[in-house]
């Protein structure tokens, strides 16, 4: 199949599977699909709706395929420069507590866009069986291995991410 990955990683595992990889920015996404250059979509729900695709698209598996990765950077000197009072503000604004008050009520929004999906006419949204959700992972296995080659104690990053994951309920079984 002809898959546009929400990010560089989903694009990775799609070529892997055999399928390709087609590249087109969100506000493109539809029309991609409209014109048969990409058979399916990685997207997140809400957004599926804000651009249309919902109107292209008819089969929605219920599966988190997309994740929003976001990162602010700083240059080094610029910091430097900064006063004493400004690199506090940073400082105390860079942590998780911060990165989750800002990214939760985007994922929220986003998650419940899959209620207005599901109910609108035409759609059929699914879950995937245990079975099925084994299989993906399985087939991960070797996207996980390259990932984990260049993270030093892997293991232990990705045991204690799968710890958060289900402290907050957020873990796909």
């Amino acid at each position: 199949m002809k898959i546009r990955p929400a990010n560089a990683t989903l694009g990775e595992f799609v070529t892997m599977l055999g399928g390709t990889n087609v590249q087109a920015s969100a506000p493109e996404s539809r029309e991609v699909l409209e014109r048969g250059v990409a058979d399916a979509i990685t997207f997140p729900w809400q957004s599926t709706i804000l651009f249309g695709i919902d109107k292209v698209v008819k089969y929605d598996m219920d599966m988190p395929f997309w994740s929003g990765i976001f990162v602010w950077v700083m240059n080094k000197d610029r910091y430097a420069s900064m006063s004493p009072a400004q690199r506090t503000v940073i400082d105390h604004h860079c942590t998780t507590e911060w990165a989750e008050k800002v990214a939760s009520p985007w994922a929220d929004w986003e998650h419940a866009g899959l209620a207005r999906i599901a109910a609108e006419p035409g759609h059929e949204v699914y879950k995937l069986t245990p079975d099925q959700v084994a299989a993906w992972r399985k087939a991960a296995e070797p996207l996980k291995a390259k990932w984990a080659a260049h993270v030093q104690n892997a293991d232990k990053v990705f045991s204690d991410l799968q710890d958060e994951l289900k402290k907050r309920d957020s873990l796909v079984q």
